[in-house]
């Protein structure tokens, strides 16, 4: 929510989409930006804290939830948790089947990661836009906080630091695999001898290499773009509520109708995410 005095709707999705940030300010130091102007001078090194602590409470949901039921597995009659998690694995396993041709034990897994993390990620997109924000500035008004100048923002993959931060770590396994499957002489080969053969090296060498690079950039702005531009149509729908009954009637409709399709939209995300990654990791155990 924005502060009283700025109560405008420009100022009110301003504030829904400016992070948590701390850093280490030139004049302040070490503390908590008061404002997307004291973010950026914190520079490269402040930390999103709520896309950290999001992040890191979804993560550690998925594990515990999954551990719990396969600490509780049966072959006998499966209860709804275990049957629910089967099928999910099951889901992941005839993707991977079906896209990665190589032998590697890592790859399932970490589809089946990226696949529920991401999800619950964009999941956080459901939650009404002011329910968390506004409880936590409560709670910051119990501790002597000014509420008018704490931000939340609780959907990770809105976020660009986090979805490029997984994108870069799916590249890396990409270039490490690249090169232990092929060698470094045929990871350089196969950037600078195709598609032309050896005298079109340049242009081989250009096209290669941003064939390798426009990887993790499109990885992480197919979702970045997608869940922020949602995002944004909820805090536009928001912004009906509480001008007259009708206004605030239709934009009830309108976050019912959003929501709905959005759920396609947060699981269409994921599955991708998934999927490029095994795609890419696959690229890289092909020997040619």
């Amino acid at each position: 929510m924005a502060s009283s005095e700025t109560l405008t709707s420009q100022g009110y999705i301003k504030h829904h989409l400016t992070n948590l940030t701390f850093g280490n300010h030139p004049e302040q130091g070490w503390t908590f930006a008061a404002s997307g102007k004291e973010a950026a001078e914190m520079g490269f090194w402040a930390v999103h804290v709520d896309t950290m602590f999001f992040s890191i409470l979804l993560g550690g949901l998925f594990l515990w939830f999954f551990k719990k039921v396969a600490d509780k597995v049966t072959a006998g009659e499966p209860g709804g948790a275990q049957n629910f998690v089967e099928w999910i694995v099951d889901f992941v396993e005839e993707n991977v089947r079906g896209s990665f041709s190589g032998k590697n034990p890592l790859v399932a897994p970490l589809a089946l990661t990226i696949f529920v993390w991401v999800f619950l990620m964009n999941l956080m997109d459901l939650v009404p836009v002011d329910l968390i924000p506004y409880s936590f500035q409560i709670l910051a008004t119990l501790f002597g906080a000014d509420p008018h100048h704490v931000f939340l923002k609780v959907v990770p993959t809105t976020d660009p630091n986090a979805t490029f931060g997984m994108s870069l770590m799916v590249f890396l396994l990409v270039v490490y695999y690249s090169i232990k499957i092929k060698g470094v002489g045929g990871f350089v080969g196969e950037l600078t001898l195709q598609p032309f053969g050896k005298w079109g090296l340049p242009a081989n060498l250009v096209l290669e290499g941003i064939n390798l690079l426009s990887k993790p950039v499109s990885l992480s702005l197919r979702l970045f773009g997608n869940l922020y531009a949602g995002e944004m149509i909820f805090i536009l729908i928001a912004l009906m509520y509480g001008h007259n009954i009708a206004v605030s009637l239709g934009g009830g409709l309108l976050q019912l109708g959003w929501a709905i399709f959005h759920i396609l939209v947060i699981t269409l995300q994921a599955f991708i995410f998934m999927v490029l990654t095994i795609v890419y990791l696959d690229m890289a155990h092909q020997h040619h």
